[in-house]
């Protein structure tokens, strides 16, 4: 790059360096909280394009004075943004009662759609399961169909090893969140597959139980833990398809842009839910297979998915003004 092509790539990209100064300045005079959700998003995506401009600035000797202000300005940056993250409980606790609503009723329509997939698949489980009931064994192994005809449930021997299970639980249901949203990186079409597939598993499993009359046992053992697992791994679907729907129609920005948009909503929607899965783990390991009475089981499930619905449809608390 010559002195005069310098000159002109100077003059297009100071605007950008001088927003992000005047950013830094606003954060060093308020503090970053002050910043509005669209002034955090703008002065991170200026902090990748400064990155770049600075990059191009290293490799022009007649640019030296400039790369010197863009590299001071990109340590501000760095500063800011970095130390910014360090987060408290505290911190987090305000983030799940104030901000993670908000995210949630953003993204509701890709939620829904996960659900929908869900429901369809256990709709299929179901009528299959009816009309043919040595479909099951395609999804039930041969010990499990063994207890359901000697009317037990399979659940019991959680019990006598309770915490052994609990940390076995929250790992799977762990990996199944992980895997409806993070297989959302093709194209929506990996979520799209986990939530179908789940909710065919549980439909098969529900018509089951039905058919040897073990309902009650069941949907009793679900309703505790299931209260929060089920609309956590939901969530988690509808975290997969945001960001497969960035990926199949980004609009008007470019391609990575878009995607990197989406991946930010994706994140943070499928974050509120490991509190969720926490919790549910905790109970499908110490209480839902425990011999509590059936109405309690149903009575915490009920209230455990009472709460969740206040919060997350809790109204959203306006942007501080700037």
């Amino acid at each position: 790059m010559d002195h005069i092509l310098s000159n002109q790539w100077i003059r297009k990209r100071r605007p950008q360096w001088d927003r992000l100064a005047a950013l830094l300045a606003q954060s060093d005079a308020s503090g970053l909280g002050q910043l509005s959700r669209a002034e955090l998003q703008e002065l991170a995506l200026l902090y990748r394009q400064v990155a770049a401009d600075l990059s191009v600035l290293r490799q022009d000797a007649t640019a030296r004075t400039y790369a010197l202000h863009v590299n001071q300005l990109m340590a501000r940056a760095h500063h800011i943004i970095y130390s910014g993250r360090k987060t408290s409980w505290l911190a987090l606790f305000r983030f799940l009662r104030d901000e993670y609503p908000a995210i949630f009723q953003r993204q509701i329509a890709y939620v829904g759609v996960s659900l929908a997939i869900l429901l369809a698949g256990g709709l299929l489980g179901v009528v299959l399961t009816t009309a043919r009931p040595d479909f099951m064994r395609h999804f039930v192994g041969p010990e499990m169909i063994a207890t359901m005809e000697r009317h037990e449930m399979w659940t019991h021997s959680i019990v006598g090893a309770a915490p052994l299970w609990t940390s076995a639980i929250m790992t799977n249901n762990l990996t199944v969140s992980f895997v409806a949203f993070a297989t959302g990186i093709v194209f929506g079409l990996g979520s799209c597959y986990a939530m179908f597939f789940n909710g065919l598993l549980l439909g098969v499993i529900g018509a089951a139980c039905h058919q040897y009359g073990m309902s009650l046992g069941l949907w009793s053992f679900v309703a505790g833990h299931g209260s929060l697992e089920l609309p956590a791994i939901i969530i988690a679907g509808g975290a997969g398809l945001r960001l497969g729907y960035s990926m199949l129609f980004p609009g008007s920005l470019r391609w990575k842009d878009a995607v990197a948009r989406g991946g930010v909503d994706a994140a943070k929607l499928v974050s509120g839910i490991i509190p969720m899965l926490v919790v549910a783990g905790c109970l499908e390991g110490f209480f839902s297979p425990s011999q509590a009475p059936v109405w309690l089981k149903f009575a915490l499930g009920g209230t455990l998915f009472t709460l969740l619905l206040t919060w997350l449809f809790r109204p959203a608390k306006a942007a501080p003004a700037v």
